[in-house]
């Protein structure tokens, strides 16, 4: 009996014992041990914790991201168990969840206080970045980056930096981080000092942030300066980029500081001397100098004269012969050109130069080399509403007028004659060098026909005349050699009743006396109505007056039959006979036209008077 109750007793301690083990056991696992490195074989690692049975661990969780593992056996780490043993009766252990379980615990604690911690960025992931905060893992939103957008993180990649928790869940192994949060406050810090001592025109060193297409922000240690293209150098930048790069070193001064917005404007080039000073005693206009193309506009080039010297060639100074085309054709970006300087305004920073006027006037030496009256031959350029552009030697071009084209014909009518590109033969009639322009002309290769045909014709002289063409306002006639004129309506007779124009026909001949000659117009002006009223004079002035008693009729009637006397005496003795009675008759009919005549006169005079 006593041997079946020290049995019983043994089997209670065991059982105990064993219930004490397996306690303990559910006690470890989930927990995190020391152990000891026993070996490294291949990607494992075996670690005796002090259990019945080693465990094994991947090599790589013991390094940190993009680094390999430094361990070597009876190193001391730490590991967290997830179970006593597996199938192979080793233990399950892990040293990326023992990490993990000591930076979580650190972690809560600075959350709870609010404090800062280490961690590096070491992956990309949507919408943000992962981050290791000794061995959790974080999530970094792209928004926390930085305070403004960046463009390359490249350069945060693998370096360890302070961070801000946001939001973290154990449960859901979850954690947000803010490097943004971090740079504020600092920022916030450095900026109230910094802005407590700025003053206008103080000299800082900063160091350029961020590049845009007007300007650069400088950070000046916790407050950023607008760094404008135009401030940054006295000579033509493009793009801040062409002298500057994000992260360089730079020397500014405060050009303007606005304490209430606590905005920044900031220079380079006020550390320069201006190199406007005294600028237009180094350039005096008329001087001719060397300079390079900077930028090309359509209404010039900018040459630099110097670094932070630059003038404009206007596109009317570019060129004596190529008008109205885009300076791009006549220079060339970075291209080195002869210029000189036309005009310098130093108040305005502004000095006005010609290219043109380096090179010969084109104008001029066509003056020197044919003089007014040189004929020419030339290509026709162009053809407009008001006359011919005809091309010239020197590259120019010279204009025949429609007034200038032929003496016979109008302008309209003379210019259908010709063709763009037709050679024609020209006569140099005027240049203006001034006014770059030179006249010419193709019918003054002939004489004028009109010239001709009244040389010798004067105003008052009787001629003989033929009608060519007849309208409501006159009677156009031609005389001898071609010479055109016209008798208008009230001068066609001096009977009004008479003055009609339906009364000639096209080819029948009349005496008309000339009472102008327009050499301008190259027209005749004729009357026949004054050579009447000149014959009515001569024949009273001959054969006597009123005054003397004798009527118009009579007086016309004698100077009649004077004239005919000698043809009347050959006649047969009828017609002899009968002449008394028709020169009674002419006289009647002279003076009923006197008395027209006369009232006429009269009437004429009144609406004169009106």
């Amino acid at each position: 009996m006593a041997n079946t109750a020290s049995d019983t007793s043994k089997k209670e301690d065991f059982a105990a014992l064993l219930n004490e083990s397996l306690g303990e056991t559910e006690r470890l696992e989930g927990s995190v041990l020391r152990g000891t490195v026993i070996s490294i074989e291949g990607d494992d690692v075996l670690v005796d914790v002090g259990l019945k049975s080693e465990g094994r661990v991947a090599l790589k969780e013991f390094s940190s991201p993009g680094k390999q593992a430094e361990l070597k056996p009876g190193d001391e780490v730490e590991v967290y168990l997830e179970r006593m043993e597996n199938r192979n009766g080793e233990a399950m252990l892990s040293r990326e969840k023992a990490r993990r379980e000591e930076s979580w615990n650190q972690l809560e604690k600075a959350f709870e206080a609010a404090e800062r911690v280490t961690g590096a960025i070491f992956g990309r992931v949507k919408g943000g970045f992962t981050v290791d905060l000794g061995g959790a893992v974080a999530f970094l939103p792209g928004s926390q980056v930085d305070i403004r957008p960046v463009r390359d993180v490249g350069p945060l990649m693998g370096t360890p930096q302070p961070f801000q928790i946001l939001k973290m869940d154990r449960s859901r192994g979850n954690i947000v981080v803010s490097r943004r949060a971090v740079l504020e406050e600092t920022r916030a810090e450095q900026r109230a000092e910094v802005v407590s001592n700025l003053q206008e025109g103080q000299v800082l060193q900063g160091v350029v942030k961020n590049i845009t297409d007007y300007g650069a922000f400088v950070d000046l240690g916790g407050v950023d300066g607008l760094l404008h293209v135009t401030d940054i150098s006295w000579k033509r930048i493009n793009h801040p980029s062409e002298v500057l790069a994000i992260g360089q070193s730079v020397d500014v001064q405060v050009i303007r500081f606005n304490s209430e917005t606590q905005r920044i404007s900031l220079g380079m080039k006020q550390l320069e001397a201006d190199p406007w000073e005294g600028v237009a005693a180094k350039y005096p206009v008329g001087t001719k100098f060397v300079g390079r193309v900077t930028n090309i506009t359509d209404y010039g080039a900018f040459v630099e004269l110097e670094p932070g010297i630059e003038g404009l060639v206007h596109v009317s100074e570019m060129s004596w012969t190529k008008k109205n085309i885009h300076p791009g054709k006549i220079v060339s970006t970075s291209q080195e050109v002869e210029v000189m300087v036309l005009d310098v305004d130093e108040q305005k920073r502004r000095i006005s130069l010609g290219l043109k006027q380096t090179m010969d006037n084109p104008w001029e030496s066509f003056q020197d080399n044919f003089p007014v009256g040189t004929e020419l031959e030339g290509e026709i350029k162009n053809i407009t509403e008001f006359g011919l552009f005809v091309g010239l030697p020197g590259d120019i071009d010279g204009m025949v007028h429609l007034s200038d084209l032929s003496w016979e014909k109008s302008g309209e009518d003379a210019i259908q004659d010709f063709t763009k590109a037709e050679m024609v033969k020209v006569k140099i009639l005027d240049v203006d060098v001034t006014k770059e322009r030179i006249s010419l002309g193709i019918k003054q290769l002939e004489s004028d026909p009109f010239a001709s045909a009244v040389e010798g014709v004067k105003k008052g002289d009787v001629v003989t005349c033929t009608v060519t063409e007849v309208n409501d306002a006159g009677v156009e006639v031609a005389i001898a050699d071609g010479a055109v004129g016209f008798i208008r309506k009230a001068d066609l007779a001096r009977d009004r009743s008479d003055q009609r124009p339906d009364r000639f026909a096209v080819g029948e001949k009349v005496d008309a006396k000339i009472t102008n000659v327009d050499r301008k117009s190259r027209k005749l002006s004729l009357s026949i109505k004054a050579r009447e009223i000149e014959e009515e004079k001569e024949a009273m002035d001959t054969y006597g007056s009123s005054d003397s008693g004798a009527s118009l009729g009579e007086i016309l009637g004698a100077a009649l039959s004077q004239a005919k006397q000698g043809a009347e005496e050959k006649a047969e003795p009828k017609k002899a006979a009968a002449k008394p009675k028709k020169a009674a008759t002419k006289a009647k009919k002279a003076d009923d036209a006197a008395d027209d005549k006369a009232d006429e006169k009269a009437e004429g005079e009144d609406e004169n008077d009106a």
